[in-house]
């Protein structure tokens, strides 16, 4: 954790230019994900105090949340670890759960851990909202990916927190479950899964009950977590988001929004 106060300490007194180089994880595939130098992705540091502001709270090991999130954290860890899964797919019946905030600090939990890195991919591709989390990302995104010719490492970004790489998204999509099973996408998902062992891969998906988006990307995921709004998200909301879900791993829900005293430290 000082690692990181200090890496984000040092931000704030420099430009927020992305640094370049020549490799995406060169320290990783060295075989090191303790010591990751990262050459070819964008490095945008974040400050401490706009990732406060926006409800980032898995840097700060002194806010109750972020104990909340290490416990989700272990668990999911430990699961994914029995079945010898590196993918995870997050999402929530219905909108407004708070699924991508979850997936944003669950994902910087996860890098938290020296053993493996951690990618994030924001795959809500009818409302991409990852990037507005982290100021001063530069405004490419899978979609300029998938549509263009923009090479993925020109895409991704380390926002200052050592072993989490974000792949923002950008342009909406009209037609995004048929993107997400495209042949492109497919090949992308592959090699983001399989590129490097010690790499875990949590993909932000849109709400299960909105759209097929998640029902047809599932095939090329290992598991999947849902979140769920406390007084808000009805049981019926959730038994079917579960019944869509039938043929992925559903690993458990997360309770976002608790409003009860006897639970402080969630968020």
């Amino acid at each position: 954790m000082e690692r990181i106060k200090q890496a984000l300490d040092r931000a704030r007194g420099e430009q927020q230019a992305p640094v370049r180089g020549r490799s995406p994880l060169a320290g990783k595939a060295m075989g090191s994900p303790q010591d990751i130098t990262y050459t070819e992705t964008s490095v945008v540091p974040v400050s401490a105090e706009a990732l406060h502001n926006n409800r980032v709270v898995a840097v700060n090991e002194e806010d109750p949340a972020a104990g909340a999130y290490k416990v989700l954290r272990t668990q999911v860890l430990q699961r994914l670890r029995a079945n010898k899964w590196n993918s995870l797919a997050i999402s929530s019946p219905t909108g407004g759960c708070g699924k991508t905030l979850t997936a944003i600090n669950l994902a910087i939990s996860l890098a938290r851990e020296v053993n493996h890195t951690v990618l994030l991919v924001d795959l809500d591709l009818r409302r991409p909202k990852v990037h507005t989390y982290f100021p001063n990302i530069p405004g490419l995104g899978i979609s300029d990916y998938l549509l263009g010719d923009i090479e993925l490492n020109s895409i991704l970004i380390n926002p200052g927190i050592e072993r989490l790489v974000i792949l923002p998204g950008h342009e909406a999509f009209s037609n995004s479950s048929e993107t997400l099973s495209s042949p492109k996408m497919v090949q992308l998902v592959e090699e983001l899964k399989n590129r490097y062992p010690s790499r875990i891969v949590l993909f932000d998906l849109p709400p299960v009950l909105s759209c097929d988006d998640v029902v047809a990307f599932a095939p090329y995921v290992d598991a999947a977590l849902l979140v769920v709004e406390d007084h808000k998200t009805q049981k019926r909301e959730l038994k079917r988001a579960l019944e869509l879900l039938d043929a992925i791993n559903v690993l458990g829900t997360v309770l976002n929004k608790s409003t009860e005293s006897a639970l402080p430290h969630y968020y």
